[in-house]
């Protein structure tokens, strides 16, 4: 068991923090006193950049999480939706004349909400085209038919981004405020850092929320549970299942546009990578759940943002990638049910 729960009469139970929650906060907070002796202006840094980070590979993982809680499949194709949604992002921008020459806050907020809504509404039913076409007619074959499938997919849209807008970086406009939000002892807070922030925790709360307070929520958990009892209580469980995958790929979506906005470069292969790492720290938290994926999301980002930050005792950003799978590698021995227990029908 990995969470308790409070029991109130006449209320829902809330989940209270478990042990291993409890455990590694505490150990982030120890490692940031250890990293304050040498440098403190500089570990405070860091971990504003992790948060940044970790915001950005949580609305990715969840994606992960998601579709592997309700039919218990790796969407290898999540990564490269998300990279699609930054060229349509980009596609987006251009056509409405978004430049970084425009620093009206109302003018850009309009056109960014716009912005969002084409970009998480086509990735969105990309998503669901996918599970549409290639994966539902698998759905009774053996795991690997579709697991395989998945890498075809994402091979497939990896191919086209790269018909599509070549093998070079694509620039996107820097249109994020990078003025300081605050400074205090020698640390500066910038708005582009925290504009992420601020979009992605409403999008995970409002998650939070669907899944677990309406009624497509609920058909949703149902569904994963056990599709053969759902379908007898009256769900339509190929139309949950297509709402999973709508779900998953407005979230990639939001990501590829936060993404091109805050990096400001973008490429076909970045879905690939990026959404390797999201997948481990799915994995971490517990794959198929979903504040699992939003922890292991942002220890991911701590240590990235510690290797590629701080200037002692780090092997430096070439290391980055074979230290995020080291530790994937040694999630599925040591625990597979990731911090906070996976969430399948198999995992409980």
């Amino acid at each position: 068991m990995t969470t308790q729960s409070v029991a109130i009469p006449g209320q829902r139970k809330w989940p209270v923090p478990s042990r291993t929650v409890i455990g590694v906060v505490g150990l982030a907070i120890l490692g940031y006193l250890i990293l304050l002796v040498p440098n403190p202006a500089l570990a405070t840094e860091q971990y504003i950049n992790a948060l940044t980070i970790g915001a950005l590979y949580a609305l990715i993982a969840l994606g992960y999480t998601m579709v592997y809680g309700i039919i218990e499949l790796i969407n290898f194709a999540h990564g490269d939706i998300f990279m699609f949604g930054s060229f349509v992002a980009l596609i987006a921008m251009k056509s409405m004349g978004l430049t970084d020459t425009i620093h009206d806050p109302v003018v850009l907020t309009g056109v960014m909400i716009i912005i969002f809504a084409i970009s998480m509404l086509t990735m969105g039913v990309l998503g669901v085209v996918i599970e549409r076409f290639a994966y539902r007619p698998l759905r009774n074959a053996p795991r690997l038919a579709p697991l395989i499938t998945a890498i075809g997919v994402s091979f497939i849209i990896e191919d086209v981004g790269l018909a599509w807008k070549g093998p070079n970086y694509i620039t996107a406009p820097d249109v994020f405020p990078h003025s300081a939000v605050f400074s205090a002892g020698g640390v500066t807070y910038t708005w582009n850092k925290l504009i992420v922030v601020i979009i992605t925790v409403p999008v995970l709360l409002g998650l939070l929320w669907l899944v677990q307070e309406t009624r497509q929520g609920k058909a949703m958990r149902a569904t994963a549970q056990d599709k053969d009892a759902a379908a007898i209580m009256g769900i339509n469980v190929n139309r949950t299942i297509s709402f999973t995958f709508l779900i998953a790929g407005c979230l990639a979506g939001a990501a590829g546009l936060l993404y091109a906005l805050y990096v400001t470069t973008v490429r076909f292969d970045q879905g690939f990578q990026l959404g390797l790492i999201a997948f481990t720290a799915a994995v971490l938290g517990g794959i198929g759940n979903l504040p699992g994926a939003v922890l292991g999301a942002v220890l991911i980002g701590l240590i990235q943002a510690f290797n590629e930050g701080l200037n002692w005792h780090s092997p430096g950003s070439d290391w980055t990638e074979t230290i995020v799978f080291s530790i994937l590698i040694l999630i599925l021995v040591f625990r597979p049910e990731g911090l906070l227990g996976e969430k399948t029908p198999e995992g409980g």
